[in-house]
């Protein structure tokens, strides 16, 4: 069997090719995402890769072809593709999720593809009255209604996909369409996206690894999840069995207060009303410290407990972990930052370790660690700029390249921090958080704007970044120069100094696709 698998690099993505891997039936798998990840690193080597992007920056009719020509011979098409963030862009998360699922479809309908199976959730059901009552959870099948939760902009967004599915069967009756509906997905692998895409940056990592006295938890709340690598193989018996229809997939457990406390480590909790919870999540949320809005709290307090009797009668399928393990494994890996080789799911601390090293007498001590300093201050300007630049452009062709550069920048910056350290100098850190006031305030450069982006924005940004990096590779030049005295391993001082010129390759072509629209006044500046 040739199996694509649409948004092949996330949390599920990464699962079901694991599952696929191991599937005896499956010869052939073609891996479709905007960002590719390191294909010699299991589970991503052995496929083949296409990257697309099926609704962020692109158009129908560019891309429907483009997905209809990689779709051709295949058995099956697994899309798992969805965007959750940025929160406060409703109308690209609507486009990218509900919209690119539209795409897909007609791409599958064009190339004569037999079975669709699409990743939808528990978000995509409608509330359930019993979470109100306090009364014991019933577990609700597939024929619960999935008209979603109006206030959660990922459960309305699952809603609508489900009737674009529905649109679809009612077209194509020789399709199998299979929807599975999972829990909450956990493994240690996705955990630095989880923080980055529910936490976000703003809590320290520090904090991640504090146990609090008492867990504070919304009245009524109660969960199911699934291992990942549960969530894989039912992606894989769906292919092998190719039944068409919903799924609801779940490990056996329930969570509930006490044994979220119980994961927690201490097994202590306090139940707050949850409109308390949901103003203290929207107000962080508003105020930039969650990255998670409130309607994820609607969502997990309304949503029914799922019978996942289905999958295992029709498809033969069995959770292998619990969800309190899948959790446990899942805080287990937030404290460390773990991750893989995806973007996506690239690990929170995966800078490399500097090289140990002295600084020779006959060296100013005083004049480097300035020096060094003040590298450090640019870097840490121009990690978070190209951090913002990446976000802020995630509905252009540029992303891929934008939010690649932003982890290699970042990266940079904490060898730098490190070697600072190792050579028993001060880091001086005023210098960075000065940096850091000033990048914000140059958010408010004259681009004829203060609040929303403008056409010139873009241009502005990438000729600030191109200086920077120009800047940043004399520092690199500098430190192989001295590096034998100060007892350095010179090779990767070369590689940084080398890489530059990549990344001056990178930003030119966002330059060029910046000038070409820059001096218009219409939001097709950032439409391809």
């Amino acid at each position: 069997m040739r199996v694509v698998v649409i948004g092949a690099t996330g949390n599920h993505g990464t699962a079901v090719l694991k599952a696929l891997h191991s599937t005896p039936e499956v010869t052939q798998i073609t891996g479709i995402a905007r960002r590719l990840p390191d294909t010699e690193s299991a589970p991503y080597a052995d496929c083949r890769w296409e990257t697309v992007d099926i609704a962020a920056a692109s158009a129908a009719e560019d891309v429907i072809p483009e997905l209809t020509g990689i779709f051709q011979g295949a058995d099956a098409v697994i899309h798992l593709a969805w965007l959750i963030q940025p929160n406060d862009r409703r109308e690209l998360l609507h486009r990218v999720n509900v919209e690119g699922t539209r795409r897909v479809t007609e791409a599958v309908a064009a190339a004569g593809v037999p079975h669709l199976v699409v990743a939808s959730s528990v978000g995509a059901y409608s509330p359930d009255p019993a979470r109100e009552t306090g009364e014991t959870l019933p577990l609700r099948d597939e024929s619960w209604p999935a008209m979603g939760i109006e206030s959660s902009h990922y459960s309305a967004d699952k809603a609508d996909q489900e009737r674009v599915l529905d649109t679809f069967t009612a077209a194509h009756p020789d399709v199998a369409v299979t929807r599975l509906r999972p829990g909450l997905t956990f493994q240690a692998a996705a955990a630095a996206e989880i923080q980055r895409y529910f936490i976000g940056g703003a809590v320290p990592d520090q904090a991640l690894k504090m146990t609090p006295p008492m867990l504070p938890l919304p009245k009524g709340v109660a969960a199911q999840a699934v291992h990942a690598d549960d969530l894989g193989r039912a992606y894989a018996l769906a292919v092998v069995k190719k039944i068409p229809g919903a799924f609801n997939v779940c490990a056996d457990d329930i969570l509930h207060p006490q044994d979220l406390a119980d994961i927690v480590d201490h097994g202590r909790y306090v139940e707050l009303p949850p409109a308390v919870v949901r103003a203290a999540v929207a107000a962080a949320h508003k105020a930039g410290t969650v990255a998670a809005d409130a309607g994820w709290i609607d969502m997990a307090m309304q949503v029914p407990m799922m019978d996942n009797s289905r999958a295992r009668t029709e498809l033969g399928w069995r959770p292998e972990h619990s969800a309190a393990d899948a959790l446990r494994e899942l805080l287990d890996a937030l404290r460390s930052g773990e991750g893989t080789s995806s973007l996506p799911l690239r690990p929170r601390d995966r800078d490399p370790e500097a090289p140990s090293g002295q600084v020779p007498a006959e060296m100013s001590r005083d004049l480097l660690q300035l020096y060094l300093s003040d590298h450090l201050t640019g870097a840490t300007a121009g990690a978070d700029r190209m951090n913002r630049m990446a976000q802020d452009y995630v509905d252009t062709p540029m992303f891929a390249k934008l939010s690649a550069l932003a982890v290699e920048i970042r990266t940079e910056r904490e060898f730098l921090e490190k070697l600072i350290h190792q050579l028993g100098l001060k880091q001086m850190p005023y210098r960075q958080a000065m940096a850091d006031v000033a990048e914000k305030v140059g958010r408010l450069k004259g681009n004829g704007r203060a609040v929303s982006r403008s056409p010139m924005t873009m241009l502005l940004e990438t000729e600030l970044m191109r200086s920077a990096v120009i800047g940043k590779k004399g520092g690199w030049q500098t430190l192989l120069e001295h590096a034998e005295e100060m007892n350095l391993d010179p090779a990767p001082f070369t590689e940084l100094r080398d890489k530059v010129a990549d990344q001056l390759a990178a930003l030119d072509e966002v330059h060029a696709y910046a000038r070409s629209r820059a001096l218009r006044e219409t939001r097709e500046t950032y439409e391809d």
